[in-house]
């Protein structure tokens, strides 16, 4: 419960309100992280967050975060050698694919940093899969992420982005990430798939990867709800019998798709 300090290494912007913080450790480090789990960021004198790691390298962590309230705010404005406070790992991680699977990483908004680390994974080892997709949908154009490392990815992978709301010059695809699933290369019955961001967008992607023959066990997704304390104590994360913080945030679809169904009262 202790948070371990953190030193900002380096911090690049991704967005007018997005950054992503690059941390070592300055006096012993965390336990190592697997792709899909998050640490509780301390921002000294405002709070603490749950965040999922959106880089693992060696000790250092990346994350990568959006200013939506107070303490969100306060980490984006961290400067190279701020200190942070950091606590973890917790919660469940991806699955790694099986050998020879097809692999589909589909992800809204945000939603595209806890998936970074799966894609940096898939991708080191690509030749020990079939085909890879990585399918993300941004607002506008100006929210998109990671954009330096697009085109090594796409030398990998099939990369595709969309907007809801496309703005001069831009020349991609305009619409709901769902859409572009007609648009990956997947065998049905040979695919992991991935999803991560807003709930709606998760929902309606697992169930036309289903349509299409995707069981719903090898479809993943990342819930992260309302956390808060990250050990099941404070009850706010409660999903039906869940508790998102302890139990997941990556559940499998044939788990999850009875929880995000049932309507909240």
């Amino acid at each position: 419960m202790t948070p371990v300090p953190y030193r900002v290494a380096a911090r690049r912007r991704e967005s007018a309100d997005t950054v992503t913080l690059d941390l070592v450790p300055e006096a012993g480090s965390l336990r190592p992280f697997r792709p899909g789990q998050y640490a509780m960021l301390y921002a000294f004198g405002t709070g603490e967050i749950p965040l999922s790691v959106s880089g693992i390298t060696g000790d250092t962590l990346g994350h990568t975060v959006r200013a939506v309230g107070k303490v969100s705010e306060a980490l984006c404005r961290a400067k190279a050698g701020d200190w942070i406070g950091a606590r973890g790992p917790y919660g469940t991680a991806w699955r790694t694919p099986p050998a020879g699977s097809d692999v589909l990483i589909v992800s809204g908004g945000i939603g595209l940093a806890p998936l970074r680390p799966l894609v940096e994974e898939v991708l080191g080892r690509v030749d020990e899969f079939g085909t890879v997709s990585v399918l993300a949908g941004y607002r506008n154009p100006g929210e998109q992420l990671f954009l330096e490392e697009v085109p090594f990815w796409r030398s990998r992978a099939n990369v595709l982005a969309t907007v809801d709301h496309p703005e001069p010059g831009w020349r991609g695809a305009t619409g709901l990430v769902t859409a572009l699933l007609d648009e990956a290369d997947f065998r049905p019955d040979r695919c992991a798939a991935y999803l991560c961001g807003p709930e709606v967008m998760m929902r309606a992607t697992a169930r036309g990867l289903i349509r299409r023959g995707v069981p719903a066990e090898r479809i993943r997704v990342s819930l992260e709800r309302n956390m808060r304390c990250a050990t099941g104590w404070c009850g706010h994360c409660q999903l039906g019998p869940v508790l998102v913080c302890r139990d997941g945030p990556v559940l499998g679809w044939d788990h999850a798709d009875g929880l995000l169904s049932t309507p909240e009262r």
